[in-house]
């Protein structure tokens, strides 16, 4: 009986250290990185309980012309040069993180910006 029950206890314990270990690579694995370069035209704030930051970007495509970001909370200066260059109709380059899978509760995309340099009109 007592080899049953440490085989149980291992189990249980592999089982919750893998569902650890896919919740931290979902929140800190990427799945890729770079940069998209535009106009801001949208910044908001959604979300009934977990409020998020969220964005557009106007690519000046044809196709697919409409990028949407987020923006993660803990990074209110990125916010504030957002908001800028959106009222001052700057063009932007935005570098970003992708991840592998949309955390709900950090934004509405998979993309997150990190660096935002100001181009110009």
């Amino acid at each position: 009986m007592n080899i049953i029950k440490k085989i149980v206890l291992w189990i249980i314990g592999l089982t919750i250290t893998g569902i650890v270990l896919v919740i931290l690579f979902a929140l800190f694995g990427n799945y890729s990185s770079g940069e998209r370069a535009g106009q801001v035209i949208k910044m908001s704030k959604k979300g009934y309980v977990f409020k998020t930051n969220e964005g557009q970007l106007n690519t000046g495509e044809i196709q697919q012309g409409i990028w949407n970001f987020s923006v993660k909370k803990s990074e209110p200066e990125l916010l504030e040069k957002l908001r800028t260059a959106m009222n001052k109709g700057n063009r932007v380059t935005l570098h970003y993180d992708e991840k592998y899978v949309q955390i709900f509760f950090l934004g509405d995309t998979k993309y997150f910006v990190t660096k935002v340099e100001v181009l110009g009109k």
